[in-house]
């Protein structure tokens, strides 16, 4: 079983940049994408992106281009997500999967973490 642990969220001022992190544990197959959703108040978790790590792979949700760089570090076995110019619609709770990369793609991950929540101030 995969384990997921995500990790640096907070309350940051709109036009401020912040990097997530989110770190694997246990077992692990090297087919396994990982991909980063939000879900914000009263609102459906959404894709944001997703990397392979076995290559040199990523996807993008089309709103987040620009903005959002997905990123990986094999030697520490995590995945980040950086964060730039951010906005108060960007507060939410920021999750990440793992999985093949199409269950991933479309929301359906066998592995979850418990989220880290981030809030946007004007």
């Amino acid at each position: 079983q995969v384990q997921l642990v995500e990790s640096g969220g907070g309350l940051v001022q709109a036009g401020d940049s912040l990097r997530l992190s989110c770190a694997a544990s246990g077992r692990t197959f090297s087919n396994l994408w990982m991909g980063w959703f939000r879900q914000g108040p009263g609102k459906e978790r959404v894709f944001l992106a997703a990397i392979g790590w076995s290559e040199d792979s990523t996807d993008y949700a089309e709103f987040v281009k620009g903005r959002f760089t997905i990123s990986r570090d094999n030697a520490k076995n995590t995945v980040y997500l950086e964060m730039n110019n951010l906005k108060p619609e960007d507060t939410a709770v920021y999750y990440c999967a793992a999985d093949n990369p199409v269950p991933l793609r479309i929301g359906r991950a066998n592995y979850w973490g418990q989220g880290t929540q981030v809030t946007v101030s004007s």
